[in-house]
């Protein structure tokens, strides 16, 4: 599996490249900022963009979703319904906090759903409704080998999300937590929006907000 992380803009979110060696189709998973590096990375590497996911409505995971749809045409755009509308709601504010303007993307080619699937080649990736940061936050899990989860902003190395922004629920965040991510099996390799990695197991055993 084609595995990239690239840190991204004044907040260093982590936008993924992710999908097959074989068919080099690939998704690109929270596009917050720098897409002209994103979309010259993917082009150097031969690589074909099919799918563009934002996991929150958060400008550090969605900021230039619109810019990396518009250098990759073919791509599908994937959002949770309860969260697009608020990227423009955010969008006059984003030169304050986020650096500079930020065009709001498109509307989604398929607002997801809790257990939806979404495909790059021979993989699959099925959409994990985890609200508590965000009302429409999407977690990403992929399940072949030991497998792997993308966790936006909803779970972190020896934390969670915050849940003090609008729209926010700790309560809701831990149950959704609790209910979806660690019922995965341990093994899985847990890849939030900042920072490193981790594993379920290893959240599970020393989250000090999980236990």
């Amino acid at each position: 599996m084609i595995l990239l992380a690239m840190p991204v803009g004044r907040l260093q979110a982590n936008c993924y490249v992710v999908g097959d060696e074989d068919s080099r189709e690939v998704l690109v998973i929270d596009p917050g900022d720098e897409a002209e590096r994103v979309l010259r990375e993917i082009r150097d590497q031969g690589l074909r963009v099919v799918g563009v996911l934002v996991t929150h409505h958060h400008l550090d995971h969605s900021g230039q979703a619109a810019e990396l749809l518009a250098g990759a045409p073919e791509a599908r755009f994937f959002m949770h319904r309860l969260d697009f509308p608020r990227i423009a709601e955010s969008a006059p504010m984003a030169a304050q906090w986020y650096g500079h303007a930020v065009q709001p993307p498109p509307e989604p080619d398929r607002f997801l759903e809790h257990g939806d699937v979404i495909v790059a080649g021979r993989h699959e990736f099925t959409a994990l409704h985890c609200p508590g940061h965000t009302p429409g936050s999407l977690c990403l899990y992929n399940g072949e080998h030991e497998g792997v989860v993308f966790t936006g902003d909803v779970l972190f190395a020896g934390s969670v999300g915050r849940s003090d922004f609008p729209g926010g629920d700790h309560a809701q965040l831990i149950e959704s937590i609790r209910q979806h991510l660690l019922t995965l099996p341990d093994t899985t390799f847990v890849l939030p929006g900042h920072l490193g990695g981790s594993t379920i197991e290893r959240e599970r055993r020393f989250n000090p907000f999980l236990r």
